[in-house]
């Protein structure tokens, strides 16, 4: 959770399908889509009957940032914000071997880079590993290949 304070609601406005706006409680704020887009849990006002008559109520519901209106003079700093946790480094789906800047060198590439060699066959993890501990070799610094198969290769070297 970011953000500070004794997380707890806040009043906003929502504005309706007809453009009316409704005072509404701002329970937390989640990010949907890293980056930018986030989500708004609000607390709606209502009523609902009960055996002893008609009482009021909160419907909660979540919302975008184009249905509220914030309310001059109102800190939302306290506010529950949760943030989506950062997105882990992707996985190499393969590797590949295309030559180096001179004869006899050969540079390890992962099989998205935009450096590898255009139809190379794919190699697996260990056939990639094989291909660096041969003379001349080098794992590709533009691509996923030097930071995940040198560290690979030091491991095994201990």
């Amino acid at each position: 959770m970011s953000g500070g304070g004794a997380d707890r609601p806040a009043e906003i406005m929502l504005v309706l399908p007809d453009s009316q706006t409704v005072r509404v409680r701002l329970h937390e704020r989640q990010e949907a889509a890293e980056g930018s887009q986030w989500r708004y849990l609000i607390g709606v006002p209502a009523w609902v009957a009960t055996r002893e008559g008609v009482e009021a109520a909160e419907y909660s519901v979540w919302v975008t940032a184009d249905q509220l209106r914030p309310i001059s003079g109102v800190d939302l700093f306290a506010v529950a914000t949760y943030k989506l946790p950062a997105q882990p480094p992707p996985v190499a789906s393969g590797w590949t071997v295309g030559p180096g800047g001179r004869k006899g060198q050969s540079v390890v590439h992962d099989m998205a880079c935009r450096n590898g060699p255009p139809l190379a066959s794919e190699l697996n993890t260990l056939e990639a590993l094989d291909a660096l501990e041969r003379p001349g070799a080098r794992a590709c610094d533009v691509c996923d290949a030097a930071a995940i198969l040198v560290p690979a290769l030091e491991l095994g070297g201990e």
